[in-house]
């Protein structure tokens, strides 16, 4: 019987099998806490633009029917809420968000940024420029601890290139567990239909088993998908590369199927769809789905544990109540 013949009808006997569960579990293991650090905030950054909003200070509204008070006005109406502080800096109407990013879409922004310093200190602070009311921080702890979750996801916190290309090579990485467990999911085809679903009357290790096979079988695209264009928005030079090695050099920039590949693999990487009607329910699914390869990793270490590191730990009480009994012949008369 050839080695295809017995993998397709008895894997679990094939070397095969063996040598692809032992690179699954054990690259699984190694990579456990990076797997499940990276699906969990990047199921919260689906709402990345929902959360700055609701992290910010508000913003005045636009009223065109009133007259903003000059940088003169402002400036007093600022050194009377912050008496003991130096404005050094008045920014009138149309502020621009800190780094740069502006607000695009969302129409002209009249509120003021003003900058004070005290000691060696400095805070910016937005006003209404027509009340002269304060409206908070520029950038807000809320801001700033979003922006720590983003450098976690994107650059793991090491900062730019070296952050993002560990991220892209982990990625890599990942791809390969993905892989190999599909390998390793295959369970003959007498019994393929039994990776499908979940018995959630069967006992809890029994689910736990079930749950990471269907999971594993199901969202297979997805977790292949944020794996691969995990790998490309860190290291983009090889898929680039191919790209442009296949591409027609005379057809117009970005609307080469490579191009188009390429925009798409980065859109269904973040999942923060635009559409007013589908793309709420689109960021709902991408942010469920988006948590499945922690809940893989953890189903993964329970089953490790329970197969493996329970019951040398039984084996090891055993020997040491053996060792520890008394010898024959050594008892009280």
């Amino acid at each position: 019987m050839s080695t295809l013949t017995r993998w397709l009808h008895a894997p679990q006997k094939t070397w095969l099998r063996r040598a692809t569960f032992q690179v699954h579990l054990w690259t699984g293991l190694a990579l456990g806490l990076y797997v499940l650090v990276l699906s969990l905030t990047g199921s919260v950054l689906v709402y990345r633009l929902e959360l700055e909003q609701l992290l910010a200070s508000p913003r005045a509204a636009l009223d065109e029917t009133a007259t903003p008070m000059t940088a003169d006005q402002l400036r007093a109406a600022a050194v009377r809420a912050y008496p003991g502080w130096t404005v050094t800096a008045v920014h009138e109407g149309s502020y621009r968000a800190s780094r740069g990013r502006g607000r695009p879409g969302r129409g002209p922004d009249p509120t003021a940024a003003i900058v004070f310093e005290r000691d060696g200190q400095r805070k910016e602070r937005l006003f209404n420029p027509y009340s002269g009311t304060d409206l908070g921080d520029s950038f807000t702890q809320g801001q700033f601890a979003l922006l720590r979750v983003v450098s976690l996801h994107d650059d793991l916190l090491l900062g730019r290139p070296e952050g993002t290309r560990a991220n892209g090579a982990l990625s890599l990485a990942f791809t390969l567990i993905v892989l190999t467990g599909a390998v390793v999911w295959w369970p003959g085809i007498a019994r393929w239909k039994r990776g499908l679903g979940v018995k959630v009357t069967a006992g809890w290790k029994r689910f736990n088993w079930e749950l990471h096979s269907a999971l594993g079988f199901w969202l297979l695209a997805f977790m292949v998908m944020w794996g691969v264009s995990g790998w490309y928005l860190g290291m983009p030079d090889p898929l680039t590369d191919l790209v442009e090695r296949w591409s027609d050099p005379e057809g117009p920039i970005g609307e080469r199927p490579g191009d188009l590949f390429l925009q798409w693999l980065t859109r269904l990487h973040f999942g923060r769809w635009r559409d007013p009607v589908w793309g709420p329910w689109l960021k709902a699914v991408w942010a469920c789905v988006g948590i499945v390869p922690a809940v893989m990793f953890v189903t993964g270490l329970l089953m490790w544990w329970n197969r493996v590191v329970r019951p040398r730990q039984k084996a090891g009480r055993r020997r040491t109540r053996v060792t520890n009994l008394p010898a024959a012949g050594s008892g009280p008369p």
